[in-house]
Parts: structure tokens; C-alpha cells; sequence
């Protein structure tokens, strides 16, 4: 069921709710853009402003719906995490660049993508910030969704804690010890040169890449293989409870 709720100083313009998940959309009056955003709470968790849930924030790969990374989300949530999906993708938009130097031509799409976070992370605290820590965010994902979080991971937002890309291609990890970084991979496509940590750099930032032999890249939303699905699963609670 779908309802307007009018709150001030926020952008949220419809809410509704459907099983265990909040569907909102927030207006970014700037840009004129309406940004839908799927977020679910934390399982059994109490929240509260002395001691408030992490926020995990993900990002979707290229005309893969955004809602279909619920083993992800789910096991964030399981973790105590609030999650919040977004969809970068309107029937406004541009396609993705898919000819030419797709770095250059793709970076107007990863601009949009980290301003788009940025909004978000910005306006949620005002509807649903009690309880919840937006000042130390996790930003989630999947190839060009990836390529975005990384985008705005090497922004240099204060609020960005830790980014966790997974199978992104183009977008360099930010070469820096202020974030925490953990990518996972797949050997189906290759990545562009420079654009992950050696294993040098592996030790010089504190983070870590991972590659899943056998995975393929759509393995790392809910189209795939549930062998991979858990396998992610387990390097990022490592990774995050380390």
C-alpha cells in the first residue's frame, strides 16, 4: 500500500510497504530526478541513536533490476545492517555507453551514479536517521554499480566507510588507508589493468581482492549460482568482522 507522507525538510515523496521491505522515493530537486530506493531494517536488532545499526548501500550492475540482490541484502541484514537499494537506472537516462573508450564515455553515467548517493545518504537520515549510522556507510556494487560506488568512494566523502565492489571492471579502487576496501571477483571478464590492488598494494591499504574461480559475473546477484552466492557471502562477514 502506497502513502505520502509529508515530512519536513525531507525529499521523500511516496512511501509504501510490501513484505518486509520499505519502498521510497526520494525527489532531488536539483536535478529534477526521482530516486526509488528499496530498504529493509535490521533482523532482531535494536537501533538506537547511543548505539545505531551500520547502513549498507548497494548499487546494481547494468539492466539488472536492483532489488535482485537479496542474498546480499539479506545477509546484511542478518548481520544488523540497514540495507538501502537504489535504483540508478530511469527510463530517462542515457544507455550505457557500450562502443568507444567506455572509461571516458561511461564516466557521465558513474557522476550521476555518486550524486545520486550522495543525495541519498544525505536525506535518509532526515526521514529514518534515528538509530542508524549514516556517518560511517557501506557502499555495495555489482559491476557498473561497482563502477559507481568507486566512483564515489574515491570522492572523498568523509561518510564512506567501507566500499565492497563486486566484478566491477573500469573504476580504480581508491588507493587510500581511510577506506576499508574488499573486492571480489570472477574470472568470466576481464578487468582493466590498474584498476585492483596488487599484492602489494593488498598490504600497503589494509584490503583484500578475491577472485572465485568458476564464478561467472551475474553469479553476484540473485540470477546466480547459490555455490557462489555463499561463498561471497562468507569473505564479506569475514571481511567485515575482521
Amino acid at each position: 500500500m502506497n502513502k505520502i507522507i509529508p515530512l519536513a525538510g525531507t525529499a521523500l515523496l511516496l512511501a509504501s510497504s510490501f513484505a518486509s521491505a520499505e519502498y521510497i522515493e526520494l525527489h532531488d530537486k536539483k536535478r529534477n530526478r526521482i530516486i526509488p530506493v528499496t530498504f529493509n531494517v535490521p533482523d532482531n536488532e535494536t537501533c538506537s541513536v547511543d548505539e545505531p545499526c551500520p547502513v549498507a548501500i548497494f548499487s546494481a550492475g547494468n539492466k539488472v533490476p536492483y532489488e535482485r540482490y537479496s542474498f546480499l541484502t539479506d545477509k546484511f541484514r542478518e548481520m544488523g545492517y540497514m540495507t538501502l537499494s537504489v535504483n540508478h537506472e530511469l527510463p530517462s537516462d542515457p544507455p550505457l555507453s557500450k562502443t568507444g573508450d567506455l572509461y571516458l564515455n561511461r564516466i557521465e553515467n558513474w557522476e550521476r551514479g555518486a550524486e545520486t548517493l550522495d543525495f541519498v545518504i544525505n536525506e535518509m537520515p532526515k526521514a529514518y536517521g534515528r538509530g542508524y549510522d549514516f556517518d560511517n556507510v557501506v557502499l555495495v556494487g555489482h559491476s557498473n554499480g561497482g563502477d559507481i560506488s568507486t566512483w564515489a568512494a574515491n570522492s572523498g566523502k568523509e561518510y564512506i566507510s567501507t566500499l565492497i565492489t563486486l566484478d566491477h571492471k573500469r573504476v580504480s579502487l581508491p588507493r587510500t588507508k581511510s577506506i576499508h576496501v574488499l573486492s571480489i571477483n570472477s574470472p568470466e571478464y576481464p578487468t582493466k589493468e590498474g584498476v585492483l590492488y596488487n599484492s602489494d598494494e593488498q598490504k600497503q591499504y589494509g584490503s583484500e581482492v578475491h577472485l572465485i574461480e568458476g564464478s561467472k559475473h551475474m553469479d553476484f546477484s540473485d540470477f546466480g549460482t547459490e555455490e557462489v552466492h555463499k561463498k561471497t557471502n562468507q569473505i564479506i562477514e569475514q571481511f567485515l568482522q575482521g
